[in-house]
């Protein structure tokens, strides 16, 4: 066998190799959009889309890690947090009177109690799941963590679109969450997607009409509108 031939042999199955590479380990760019309805300034809302692969891959795990929620001018800081499953977020309190954070609704629940200005209190998130987050004294204070087990997932941006890079070829469960919607109308978002070699756009989310409903405290009962706490 020449030289040349040899060459030749090796560089075909150099490109017989990389055509037979597992298609899992090829990355796409996934898009999704609000329909136009649900976004401007006067609809507006947080949304977050995720994708879970239907088979689980232990290389693909993302580490928790350490996360902050800050309380300042009676508002939380971000409103909206994603985070991995595991991680802790901290709660420092960085206005001047005291804060009573607490969750006591689908994800993880807890109350941290009364705690004063320049104190910070932390929570495990330890499971997947959506916590509302409020604060037991100042009704107007809510955030929403939501805890993953997967890396892959996109927060619409101020357009309504997202995008999540580099996903690995595969199928796929796509769920959606948009604050104000319902549960039923969110499970009506969540459907099964094969995702390619090539970067997809899967078109628009179109959403119910928000139902924004007064939360409650801790104890289950409504906000004293005419209550001035001191703290």
């Amino acid at each position: 066998m020449t030289r040349s031939i040899r060459v030749l042999l090796l560089a075909l199955l150099t490109v017989a190799s990389f055509l037979g590479v597992d298609s899992s380990l090829r990355a796409a760019d996934i898009s999704v959009r609000l329909a136009p309805k649900s976004v401007g300034p006067e609809k507006a809302s947080a949304a977050v889309i995720w994708l879970k692969p239907l088979h689980d891959d232990p290389s693909r795990a993302v580490a928790p890690g350490r996360f902050t929620l800050v309380q300042k001018n009676k508002t939380f800081t971000p409103h909206l947090l994603v985070v991995p499953m595991g991680s802790s977020v901290a709660f420092p309190n960085t206005d001047p009177f005291f804060h009573n954070v607490f969750s006591l609704f689908d994800g993880k629940r807890f109350d941290l109690g009364l705690y004063e200005a320049g104190s910070t209190r932390s929570v495990l998130f330890s499971r997947e799941g959506i916590s509302y987050i409020f604060c037991n004294i100042h009704s107007e204070m809510s955030a929403v963590v939501i805890s993953l087990n997967t890396p892959y997932f996109s927060i619409a941006d101020s357009k309504g679109e997202f995008r999540i890079a580099g996903v690995p070829s595969g199928d796929y469960d796509l769920y959606v969450w948009i604050e104000g919607q319902r549960q039923n109308s969110l499970d009506k978002q969540t459907r099964r997607i094969h995702v390619g070699s090539e970067s997809a756009d899967l078109g628009e989310i179109r959403p119910d009409e928000p139902e924004r409903e007064p939360h409650r405290n801790k104890f289950g009962r409504s906000y004293d509108v005419d209550a001035h706490p001191i703290y």
